[in-house]
């Protein structure tokens, strides 16, 4: 979440808003979130990540990395679900690729 945090300009100029949540209780997901200007919803669950079709993993108790990127319409641009740490978003490949997509807005 810091790498989104990092964008913030990039992001605001493109006229981005960034959310996330977690499984985390209030106060774990607050500690959390007290370096990021973006909401971090807490107490999530099994219902929340099936309702994403995220994976859940048992062990832990978690919804593995789900990140999606929507149009002012609402529609689902990018989804990335992940198994586990790797294949994340990473915050600047999300300013490239909405830049790219602007950029093909405006060329008609």
């Amino acid at each position: 979440m810091a790498g989104y945090e990092e964008q913030k300009a990039a992001l605001d100029a493109l006229g981005v808003t960034v959310v996330a949540g977690s499984v985390d209780d209030a106060e774990n997901a607050a500690k959390v979130a007290a370096d990021l200007s973006f909401p971090v919803a807490y107490g999530m669950n099994r219902a929340d990540g099936n309702a994403m079709g995220s994976w859940w993993e048992e062990r832990r108790g978690i919804i593995q990395p789900s990140e999606f990127v929507l149009g002012a319409d609402g529609k689902v641009m990018s989804a990335t679900y992940s198994s586990g740490p790797i294949g994340r978003l990473d915050a600047a490949d999300v300013v490239r690729y909405l830049t790219f997509v602007e950029s093909k807005k405006a060329a008609g």
